[in-house]
């Protein structure tokens, strides 16, 4: 455990708030009983969640992405095999950022941490916070009250709570916005934040607003409330008035929800007890039991969102006066006024290159990609590109010199995991530029496809398949050299990778999506990614792709390349990336890719991911034995059910919802009648013996279970079997093949760790 300088205490001294002061004081001594083994682990885990503490993966100080954790003086550990262990192994603090933003000394605050108690680096997650990994967990209480002291809070960061409200971080300057959210959100995090009526809560819930409906930096449609900023007429008064469009139930994971209309128009005084009426709804009829089942998209599915908003309405109407539903937000409308530091220049772009003094190539295309007009005249606001959302400390501190020289520190982080300093005068553009630049932090390409947004995947998560942060590493430089393709509608792309089926990278709003997947390969474990397209990043996570098929890690950089090149060489004028996936169709683009499945003969670089020179497989593999491998019936009937589920996507995009739906169940099907044949070969093609089958030798010894997600799929073939005879919509059969595709993945994980591959 690290030291501390033993004077921070007393400098604390009357800093932190006394309500904040003695809940970490509770926490400490929670952490004292559970050493003790005087409190049970079940109540220590959701206790310490709800304080932003995670255990984390830690694999001997190697990270995913090639670097190498700089400091290692804590013991290795592994939080997965006991309670005991705990003390034993660094886990992750996440901090809360409501609506991302920060000052310049909370920037320093960040940077004496992760240097004190981390690996030195800060992490952006994509939902604004802040993550420092490899923290002890003896050393969060005086984190937690370092953060305190900067009015920084890690309270409900995790666990069964609300999360971190986020915001759209140009709100207050961007020229589209209805007005700006940013009051509105604030208040709302400060209201729910503890809340009563938020604690008993079967699943997280996540808000976010937006300034406006067209673009992506709300992303409120994958949202459990979205709030998008709107404006209407009064026809009684003739005057012009504030509110929002509410949504619900929106939500990425294993099977994304896109998020439903609840009110067309919702007046700023009723923001808060509407989202107040609608956690007590979630807390009293949200599924407890299932956590597999326990967010508020599924209540809704369950309920139909008519009756999800009678039961809110009528929660609504009894709900006791509270005076804070309009005043914390006049206190956030008083507290929160920005404005410049320097007065407005409006330079011309070629006046400013020509003054850059011998950086002026450099500066034109950073201009171009890392600065936004601001609706102020004169000012700009600037986005500083973090590759895969790391800043070290000493960037930190630079970056807080920065934002107070040319700013009233006004700096936001966003859910592209960047960060963006407001009320940047255009005059100061080249020395700010020269400034970042110094401290590493001048990286054009903000908002492209060279910026990838990646969870951290097999680096540091319990969860993580692939080494997601790996491949955005690689693709990264990949898509940074001169030749790959110029073409500014490539270069537009948006590309996102997540570790694992959870979506924490956002692989299903994006262009290129792409998330960890298992599979052997002549019985050696192969990283591999899933390849999802016709995903929607802009008006605000308009739609969702899906899979198309399975890729070796190391292929998928020929696949965003070949998929460029596809886009460059056949779309129309004007054509989207989403617009061309449609037209061109899934088989097209599947065909394309198809020899990329496979990893070619005798490469043994297949076998580990990127930035991790280990091997998946055990033992030596001889050359050319992939070329023999023998293929089982296992191979054969998992086989069947990808094509089978294929088939069903493309009866989805000619509009044959209950095809596709049907499709889409047939196939998990044929995966667990696959995995039936190896103890019962003689099963028929009854779906409900195949279910009991099933049931009884998969499910109910728990051979199926996902180490982290349980039962949890095979549920999905469950319910599925029991609805088999209703009618599929669009919406309906979406869903089934999302979990189609799961119980599929996770048929193949089932049958790596039986050792299946081999004969049946």
């Amino acid at each position: 455990m690290k030291v501390s300088n033993p004077s921070w205490k007393e400098k604390l001294d009357g800093q932190v708030p006394d309500a904040l002061a003695r809940e970490i004081d509770i926490f400490e001594t929670e952490i004292t009983l559970r050493k003790q083994g005087k409190l049970e682990e079940r109540l220590f885990a959701e206790t310490r969640l709800r304080r932003g503490a995670y255990g984390q993966r830690y694999d001997n100080g190697q990270r995913n992405d090639g670097k190498k954790v700089q400091k290692l003086n804590f013991p290795s550990g592994d939080l997965t095999k006991g309670p005991n262990t705990l003390w034993d192994a660094p886990g992750m603090q996440r901090i809360k950022i409501p609506a991302g933003g920060l000052n310049a000394e909370q920037l320093e605050v960040m940077a004496e941490l992760a240097e004190e108690y981390s690996d030195g680096i800060a992490h952006v997650t994509t939902r604004q916070d802040f993550q420092l990994h490899y923290v002890h967990i003896d050393d969060t209480p005086a984190l937690m009250r370092r953060l305190a002291a900067a009015n920084i809070t890690t309270r409900e960061a995790c666990g069964n709570s609300v999360r971190n409200v986020t915001a759209c971080p140009y709100a207050g300057v961007c020229t589209d916005e209805a007005f700006d959210v940013t009051p509105y959100a604030r208040a709302l995090a400060k209201f729910l934040l503890g809340h009563p009526d938020t604690q008993s809560f079967g699943r997280k819930f996540k808000p976010a607003f937006s300034g406006c409906a067209q673009h992506a930096c709300g992303l409120t449609g994958l949202h459990d409330l979205g709030l998008i900023a709107k404006k209407r007429l009064n026809d009684a008064t003739g005057r012009e008035e504030l509110g929002f469009e509410m949504y619900v139930g929106g939500g990425l994971g294993a099977v994304p929800y896109q998020a439903k209309l609840f009110d067309e128009f919702v007046a700023p005084e009723e923001l808060l007890p509407l989202a107040q009426a609608i956690a007590r709804v979630f807390a009293r009829h949200g599924e407890k039991k299932n956590r597999n089942r326990a967010r508020i998209k599924f209540l809704i599915q369950d309920l139909g969102i008519e009756k999800f908003r009678e039961l809110v309405r009528e929660e609504r109407k009894i709900l006791p006066f509270d005076l804070r539903w309009t005043e914390l937000i006049q206190e956030a409308q008083a507290e929160f006024a920005e404005a410049p530091l320097k007065p407005a220049v409006d330079v011309p772009e070629l006046v400013l290159i020509n003054t850059a003094n011998g950086s002026g190539a450099e500066l034109q295309k950073w201009l171009r990609s890392n600065t936004r007009p601001q609706r102020q005249a004169g000012y700009v606001t600037v986005i500083v590109a973090l590759p895969l959302g790391d800043i070290t400390a000493n960037q930190l501190r630079s970056l807080a010199d920065i934002a107070r020289r040319y700013t009233r520190e006004t700096v936001r982080t966003t859910v592209e995991q960047n960060i963006v300093i407001r009320w940047v005068s255009k005059g100061d553009l080249p020395e700010l530029y020269k400034a970042l630049h110094a401290a590493g932090l001048g990286d054009a390409g903000a908002g492209a496809l060279v910026d990838i947004t990646s969870c951290p995947g097999t680096d540091t998560c319990k969860l993580g398949i692939s080494s997601s942060r790996g491949l955005a590493a690689e693709l990264r430089k990949r898509v940074s050299e001169k030749s790959f393709t110029s073409d500014q509608a490539v270069q537009d792309l948006h590309i996102k990778i997540s570790g694992c089926f959870n979506s924490c990278g956002q692989h299903h709003v994006a262009d290129l999506g792409f998330y960890g997947v298992s599979r052997k390969i002549a019985g050696y474990a192969v990283p591999h990614f899933q390849v999802v397209l016709g995903g929607q990043w802009e008006k605000n996570a308009g739609s969702y792709g899906l899979p198309v098929l399975a890729v070796p890690s190391k292929n998928i950089p020929k696949v965003v390349s070949r998929l460029a090149e596809r886009y460059v060489a056949d779309r129309n004028k004007g054509e989207t990336f989403k617009d061309f996936v449609t037209r061109t169709g899934k088989a097209q683009l599947k065909n394309l890719l198809e020899d990329l499945s496979k990893p070619p003969v005798g490469d043994r670089s297949y076998f580990s991911d990127w930035g991790d020179p280990r091997e998946y497989t055990l033992g030596d593999m001889g050359q050319g034995e992939c070329a023999g491998e023998v293929v089982s019936a296992v191979d054969f009937g998992l086989a069947a059910a990808e094509r089978e589920l294929f088939e069903a996507q493309l009866a989805h995009e000619t509009g044959d919802a209950d095809r596709a739906g049907k499709g889409a169940l047939l196939a998990m099907l044929t995966a667990a009648k696959a995995l039936v044949q190896v103890e019962k070969s003689n099963i028929s093609n009854d779906p409900n013996e195949i279910v009991a089958e099933f049931r009884k030798r998969y499910y109910e010894t728990q051979v199926f279970f996902d180490p982290f997600a349980g039962g949890k799929f095979a549920n999905y073939l469950f319910d599925a079997q029991r609805k088999a005879g209703q009618a599929h919509d669009s919406e309906s059969s979406r869903y089934l093949m999302e979990e189609a595709q799961l119980f599929i993945d996770a048929a193949y994980s089932c049958s790596n760790r039986l050792g299946t591959l081999v004969t049946a």
